[in-house]
């Protein structure tokens, strides 16, 4: 009867630590930047999250590739909370389908290493198109408010520059829903320098999971209709 009083305590005591600890997952393993054309830079935010007891520590983010950039939003995360790993590509010189990882090290001993990706198909420039013009690059092409609550309006800032040697002119910016909104802080903007689009959107009347896009129509030689993503995850009000 000792033995088995002891085995229990002894389990309960495994079992405990089992609970308390980080335990590090992802919103999304896995992104698809969908046809992309060769020389465009993307990218995109992993969701990471800790659903242990204890404090999970990011210890390391590196990426599989040169042509990948990452960096984490924060290192440490308390139970219960999510952090942004943000991951940008260059497909400069690449062309067909590419997967390319993402390494996540962290003090989950269940899970030291989480490893996210993602995908792409490159597609080269149409013939007879010249390099030269006007080139619109996105520091960051899609972003995740999260979880908000219903009603709530939340709002993001895009950041964009003219990568290339001629006016940038952007005719028009249409939104896939009447619940965002997308401001320009300029139509022209000259070789080198930047502008912004600020996007809001509202939750009313939305529930679950959202995602919703905003096009731009430009004048760039090789991506003349880039498209910025935004998502949340819309919970309803609790009544009291």
């Amino acid at each position: 009867m000792k033995k088995l009083a002891l085995f229990m305590f002894l389990f309960t005591i495994v079992s405990c630590s089992q609970i308390i600890g980080p335990k590090i997952s992802a919103a999304v393993t896995n992104y698809e930047f969908g046809k992309i054309t060769q020389g465009a830079v993307v990218s995109h935010e992993f969701i990471i999250l800790n659903n242990g007891g204890d404090t999970l520590k990011i210890k390391d983010v590196r990426a599989g590739c040169g042509c990948t950039v990452v960096k984490p939003e924060k290192t440490s995360l308390l139970p219960g909370e999510n952090t942004k790993i943000y991951v940008t590509f260059d497909s400069k010189g690449r062309k067909g389908h590419q997967q390319k990882y993402v390494y996540v090290t962290s003090n989950d001993k269940e899970k030291p290493e989480l490893r996210l990706s993602f995908t792409a198909d490159i597609e080269l420039p149409e013939t007879g198109v010249k390099p030269e013009g006007p080139r619109i690059q996105f520091v960051y092409s899609n972003h995740d408010f999260g979880i908000i609550e219903e009603g709530k309006v939340v709002e993001w800032t895009a950041s964009f520059k003219n990568a290339g040697n001629s006016d940038l002119v952007i005719k028009d910016v249409k939104s896939s829903c009447g619940c965002t909104a997308a401001v320009l802080s300029g139509k022209t903007i000259k070789p080198g320098e930047s502008g912004n689009l600020k996007i809001e959107f509202d939750s009313n009347n939305k529930n679950g999971k959202i995602s919703k896009t905003v096009t731009l129509y430009t004048n760039d030689i090789i991506t003349p209709n880039p498209t910025i993503v935004i998502s949340a995850d819309v919970q309803t009000k609790k009544v009291n």
